[in-house]
């Protein structure tokens, strides 16, 4: 009899350090992952051009290329929009933060998180870009005025023109855009996204979210900062 087998999912490191390359290749297959593991930008560019891992956790500085962690997540992301990616590093400056998040990154962890957390925010991860494969319904269409979210597909859309978000922000309009006029608080959105964010975190990801917007529609006002509370939609 014959037995089908699923396909471990594919995680890739990209961290210039060995001994760290290692540590954390080995937790993941522990998990029950598969890995790849580069130290340079362009070796794992090089990879990534025969095929996309199914998650990406990346170090900022790679050797020589002090900034190449950011220049990673730039063409990872031009190439595709749903590919989870981590920012795994030493640097805790909120700047660098801001920076990586900016850049379309759905995370960005300090190398002082501990393991089962870790692990914990790549399902998360996971659990989400599961909804993109899920058989459609045919009744996750949600229409708010010039918004469409498609939750089969996991698109949405504004004044009929696409808007390329990443997953974490697909879920924060989501969880906004459900009920317009209620005020999302921080656990709120964080339950959404399914993963943990803190205000920097969540804060950043909102101003990406309406550059994109405003990107379509320069007059975009739809998402209201309630300053010491949270975020709405406005219907």
């Amino acid at each position: 009899m014959w037995q089908i087998v699923a396909m471990a999912r594919k995680i890739a490191i990209v961290e210039d350090e060995a001994a760290i390359r290692a540590n954390y290749a080995d937790a993941f297959e522990r998990e029950g992952y598969a890995v790849e593991a580069f130290e340079a930008r362009n070796d794992a560019l090089q990879a990534f051009d025969v095929r996309l891992p199914d998650l990406v956790v990346i170090d900022i500085n790679l050797k020589d290329d002090v900034e190449g962690g950011f220049e990673l997540c730039r063409e990872l992301r031009s190439r595709s929009a749903d590919l989870p990616i981590i920012f795994l590093t030493a640097r805790d400056s909120e700047f660098d933060a801001v920076s990586g998040l900016r850049l379309g990154a759905d995370d960005y962890l300090t190398k002082d998180i501990s393991l089962p957390h870790l692990m914990a925010r790549i399902a998360a991860l996971f659990r989400r870009l599961d909804a993109i494969q899920q058989p459609q319904s045919g009744d996750g269409r949600i229409v708010r005025g010039d918004l469409e979210i498609d939750t089969d597909r996991m698109t949405i859309r504004w004044q009929d023109q696409p808007v390329s978000l990443t997953l974490t922000e697909f879920w924060l309009v989501h969880a906004m855009a459900r009920y317009p006029g209620h005020v999302k608080n921080r656990q709120q959105l964080m339950d959404a996204a399914q993963a943990v964010l803190d205000d920097n975190t969540i804060t950043s990801h909102i101003k990406r979210i309406r550059r994109k917007f405003v990107a379509i529609d320069p007059d975009f006002n739809a998402i209201e900062t309630v300053y010491g509370m949270g975020y709405r939609w406005l219907a």
